[in-house]
């Protein structure tokens, strides 16, 4: 099977990993870090991000689950250097925490 038969979400699936924030400075400095509440499946996301799905997006954007990330955010991260759920939605790198078990 090839890249392209490949569906969308299962790659995304595969490059989708843990990662410390600390890894993911650089790239909250450069404006490319959205923040993906928890309560929202990250890979549905990205693959939404990837379509270029402005209307899905945008739904989620306004409901307050999808966002950049803040400064405030960054703040609390490099606090605790969480190991957080990470994907690329190029030229976005999604971030999502994990739940609590």
């Amino acid at each position: 099977m090839t890249d392209a038969e490949i569906p969308l979400e299962t790659q995304l699936n595969t490059e989708t990993g843990r990662v410390r924030w600390s890894e993911l400075e650089r790239h909250f400095a450069r404006g490319v870090v959205v923040r993906v509440d928890a309560g929202i499946d990250l890979v549905a996301v990205a693959a939404a991000f990837v379509r270029d799905d402005e209307a899905t997006v945008m739904e989620w954007m306004t409901a307050g689950q999808v966002r950049r990330a803040e400064a405030e955010d960054a703040r609390d991260w490099v606090s605790r250097d969480p190991d957080l759920w990470a994907v690329v939605a190029a030229p976005w790198v999604l971030v999502q925490e994990p739940v609590a078990a």
